[in-house]
């Protein structure tokens, strides 16, 4: 079953074509890794879906509704994006009440990660004096904080130390065994394969293979992703 369908995607940054007509479905209920180098479009795609990047053309839709710039789909999503940006004189604690609030504050909140990733103590500091890994820590609660259909995971352990790296690890199989369609960019190819059922590969603004991790594992004869995707890049460029 299909969660986001997207069909015919382009976007152009003056001369540079940076998503190129391109088609993808976005399983529901399983977790797809969007990978390629620097510049091949990924972080064009996720901001496309979050409506925070206007295409030139193509559409979008998100569980069957069509995304034109109406806001409301965004409720069903959870975004956790690679540099946390959030007002730097606020506390995380007060943060975290200003996201609740902008959502009508409801009952359901869940803020687990907080207890789980041991970001109590620093709540009540402002944010501009927490380090990198403990705004990680914030910005994974407040991306899980509303239950979520969906979530985008932008690089989600990058600073974060080997027990929280674990702990949010262990929270995506959780939401993915749950049934959230999980999206997620990564350089760390042992967490791709640790985390993802699909890898779709972005190079010069259109996909150039999508496929099971097991299948591009199994199929390569190496002994894991990093090694297989580099096997298939390597014959490319013999090619």
């Amino acid at each position: 079953m299909v969660m986001i369908q997207i069909e015919k995607l382009s976007k152009r940054y003056g001369r540079l074509e940076v998503l190129e007509e391109l088609d993808l479905d976005l399983a529901r209920g399983r977790c797809t890794a969007i990978l390629g180098p620097n510049g091949a479009g990924k972080t064009t795609l996720v901001k496309s879906i979050l409506g925070l990047v206007k295409p030139e053309s193509g559409s979008i839709v998100v569980d069957g509704e069509t995304v034109n710039g109406g806001p409301e789909y965004r409720r069903r999503i959870g975004y956790m994006p690679q540099i946390a940006r959030y007002p730097e004189n606020l506390t995380a604690r007060e943060i975290i009440q200003m996201i609740r609030d902008l959502r009508g504050n409801p009952s359901n909140a869940d803020e687990s990660l907080v207890a789980d990733l041991r970001v109590e103590g620093e709540l009540d500091k402002p944010f501009r004096t927490l380090s990198g890994g403990n705004r990680q820590k914030v910005s994974a609660v407040l991306a899980f904080l509303f239950r979520p259909d969906i979530l985008f995971l932008d690089e989600p352990t990058a600073g974060l130390d080997p027990v929280s790296s674990s702990v949010l690890k262990d929270r995506i199989l959780k939401e993915k065994e749950a049934g959230r369609t999980i999206v997620l960019t990564s350089h760390v190819m042992s967490e791709v394969e640790e985390l993802a059922d699909t890898v779709v590969y972005l190079l010069d603004g259109r996909i150039h293979f999508e496929e099971s991790v097991a299948d591009l594992v199994g199929d390569s004869g190496e002994m894991n992703l990093e090694r297989a995707i580099a096997r298939r890049m390597t014959a490319r460029v013999v090619a």
